[in-house]
């Protein structure tokens, strides 16, 4: 069962997807300094309106067996532990314990 870290998370990347392209037009007309002041200042006020999980800064890779937020392994999505667990147990394709 996923923690409520994890969910959030989820929930954060979701939101970052399903808004990134209107998000960046509006973030180019308010950063645009050709364009008259009135549009800019209206394309701020569009960004105000964008929900607090819209926002790719809120996206934190986190384990997604343990919901830690440090020493994340991001090609498996897990933590430096649960990645070594799981690879012990052969669970992990492809990976194995090397030894020379």
């Amino acid at each position: 069962m996923p923690t409520a870290r994890v969910l959030r998370d989820i929930k954060a990347r979701h939101g970052v997807n399903a808004n990134e392209i209107l998000r960046r037009a509006y973030l180019y007309v308010a950063r645009n300094q050709t364009l008259p002041p009135q549009v800019r200042f209206q394309a701020q006020l569009q960004l105000n309106t964008f929900g607090r999980y819209t926002r790719p800064t809120t996206v934190k890779n986190r384990c997604t067996a343990t919901g830690k937020g440090r020493g994340i392994i991001s090609e498996f999505g897990l933590s430096r532990y649960q990645f070594r667990l799981k690879a012990l147990a052969n669970e992990l394709p492809g990976v194995h314990k090397a030894s020379w």
